[in-house]
């Protein structure tokens, strides 16, 4: 099989798991910007390019209620453990 082939078989079988987590992320986007990147000027945090960890830390610090936030603690408590960490690896994969 040529290697032009392989890479677009790769991408294609990734592809619904990009989306979903691209999905996930476009609720984030109102506030933290397109792919994690804020408005210029705003006080809100960018999420592009954070650690996976640091990310994944501070949502579920907003879950459960630990860092206070004005809706932050409401957002992420609408997500699963698992939905969690797909928007904090996605955020973490994003360019600065």
């Amino acid at each position: 099989m040529a290697l032009l082939a392989i890479v677009r078989l790769a991408a294609a079988q990734d592809a619904p798991q990009a989306l979903y987590a691209r999905a996930l992320a476009a609720n984030c986007a109102a506030c933290h910007g397109t792919d994690g990147h804020p408005m210029p000027g705003t006080h809100l945090p960018a999420l592009a390019g954070k650690s996976r960890q640091l990310l994944l830390q501070r949502l579920h610090a907003f879950r459960d209620g630990s860092r206070p936030a004005t809706v932050m603690q409401q957002i992420a408590k609408g997500y699963s453990h698992a939905q969690l960490a797909e928007l904090a690896s996605y955020f973490a994969a994003q360019a600065k």
